[in-house]
């Protein structure tokens, strides 16, 4: 197990409070986005207290089979395939939406092949591999996520009479669902650049007069449009899902699906990539074209992400190898957190982690540790909330590591049954 000290990103729409109050440090007066645990290499974690530095991602480089164990590594190769975040989203974030595998693999491979550097402003694919997410809410926490019928959005522009309306309203007529949504989802990301703010801006404009007091959906797309003056993805907020997600609900978003996250606090688990499509709300390259074809217009319920409650601890796996959320709370008795690699978060309180080598990490309010393959499964002690991102694991690899936790490790470790007792 090793101790992480993580990074903190900061971003224009991120809190001036969340991660402070997380990490027990004093505000600055700036934004802070997001708190990075893993291995990516833009923001590697590093292993606390080590007698040389070393960024996460090189210690595993340097061991993988020990670090990730012979099935991940072979499947994932020699890195983390998981980024877990504490995302503190106190203004909406940008439209967006993440390509699969094989659309990263050819974007890179193009732009690479056209010179395009990695950090370029313009770039679009940084790496090869899909992003997947899971978001997990820690209050309330509220985000655009996927298509709604076609119908539910001409319903809100029904009464509108402008050029754009009118249009709109046409293309979420066809009879196909998912070509009504690509029509619309077109004409608000091509339209001319010396046309565009104006369209954009009386089309919102005549929303607000014909809405007398904006709750829910259409209140979201207004405060947008007021953000975000002519910016096209405030119209095409009204063809998604309105979500208010409830603390503990949680949401996946494979690839394809068109989602932004508005305000909250939050955990996120994505694969290891940085591969973001914009289609707006945002001051960042947007390219239309990719975005358009990158997009599931799919009509789909809300991908909301059921936990499993069993042996203390709430599971969110959705159809994803990447990774897995884990929440432990552990109180009177101890609880088995899932075999690495893995990396825990408290959120609340003050915990210990038992290895079964008998090493112990005492760990409170905003601190991680790193769990090993080579470690397996560890025991935590004490009270408070600890959040879990791990890789996903087979049928067979949860019956093992259940049968392992009910076996009486005490015989061996007499700690585990004095934290735990049987």
């Amino acid at each position: 197990m090793w101790r992480l000290a993580n990074h903190v990103r900061r971003y224009a729409w991120g809190s001036t409070t969340e991660i402070p109050r997380l990490l027990g440090t004093e505000p600055d007066g700036q934004p802070q986005a997001e708190l990075w645990l893993g291995a990516h290499p833009s923001a590697p974690s590093r292993i606390d207290g080590a007698s040389d530095p070393i960024g996460l991602d090189a210690a595993i480089a340097a061991d993988p089979v020990a670090a990730l164990g012979a099935n991940v590594a072979e499947s994932f190769g020699a890195r983390l395939p998981f980024l877990l975040k504490f995302l503190a989203v106190e203004q909406p974030l940008s439209l967006q939406a993440h390509p699969c595998k094989e659309r990263a693999q050819a974007g890179f491979a193009a732009e690479e092949a056209a010179g395009v550097p990695v950090d370029a402003p313009h770039r679009n694919y940084k790496d090869t591999n899909h992003k997947p997410e899971l978001v997990m809410a820690l209050g309330e926490f509220e985000a655009l996520c996927g298509f709604r019928a076609p119908a539910e959005a001409a319903a809100d522009l029904a009464e509108l009479t402008t050029p754009l309306a009118r249009a709109l309203q046409g293309d979420l007529a066809a009879p196909d669902p998912s070509e009504a949504l690509r029509a619309a989802m077109t004409r608000l990301l091509t339209l001319p650049a010396e046309d565009r703010a104006p369209l954009v801006t009386e089309t919102t404009e005549e929303l607000a007069k014909r809405v007398e007091s904006p709750a829910g959906h259409l209140r979201a797309v207004l405060d947008l449009a007021e953000r975000y003056p002519g910016d096209p993805g405030a119209v095409a907020a009204l063809l998604l899902n309105h979500v208010v997600l409830a603390p503990g609900e949680a949401l996946f978003l494979p690839a394809g699906n068109v989602h932004a996250y508005l305000s909250g606090v939050a955990v996120e688990v994505m694969a290891t990539s940085d591969n973001v499509l914009r289609a707006g709300l945002t001051t960042k390259h947007v390219d239309p074209e990719e975005l358009l074809a990158v997009l599931d217009y799919a009509v789909l319920p809300v991908p909301y992400v059921e936990p499993v409650v069993r042996g203390g601890l709430a599971e969110y796996r959705p159809e994803i190898d990447d990774f897995a959320l884990v929440v432990a709370e552990p109180g009177e008795k101890a609880v088995w957190l899932p075999g690495g690699p893995a990396i825990a978060l408290v959120l609340d309180g003050t915990v210990e982690l038992h290895a079964p080598s008998g090493a112990n990490l005492a760990l409170a309010r905003g601190e991680s540790a790193f769990l090993s393959a080579e470690t397996g499964s560890a025991l935590v002690s004490g009270r408070g909330r600890v959040v879990v991102a791990t890789v996903a694991r087979t049928s067979a690899t949860k019956a093992r590591t259940v049968e392992r936790q009910d076996s009486r490790w005490s015989d061996v470790h007499p700690i585990l049954d004095a934290v735990n007792p049987r």
